[in-house]
């Protein structure tokens, strides 16, 4: 299994969880797993079935937008980390 790193925005809907295990063979496959155990994710993570833009994934530090996307290989020692986009700043 994967592990998968959650960031402290989204963790309420991760029961409070720091990093979980997924499993699958693909970031696609591993996001449903994770969406499986953790519902309430699915809507901080996806727009109509969609990665949200507003989401970014990594396997192993490398953004999956730059490789194959929801279909980039996952393997047992990697590490899928959820990256929310943070916005705003002082004026």
């Amino acid at each position: 299994m994967s592990s998968v790193r959650i960031p402290p925005v989204l963790r309420d809907a991760a029961a409070g969880n720091r990093s979980v295990t997924a499993s699958g063979a693909t970031v696609a496959e591993v996001l449903a797993d994770l969406f499986e155990k953790f519902p309430a994710l699915r809507d901080r993570v996806t727009q109509e079935g969609e990665l949200s833009r507003f989401v970014n994934v990594y396997v192993n530090d490398r953004d999956v937008r730059y490789r194959n996307g929801l279909d980039t290989p996952v393997g047992d020692l990697d590490t899928v980390i959820l990256l929310p986009a943070m916005a705003g700043g002082s004026g």
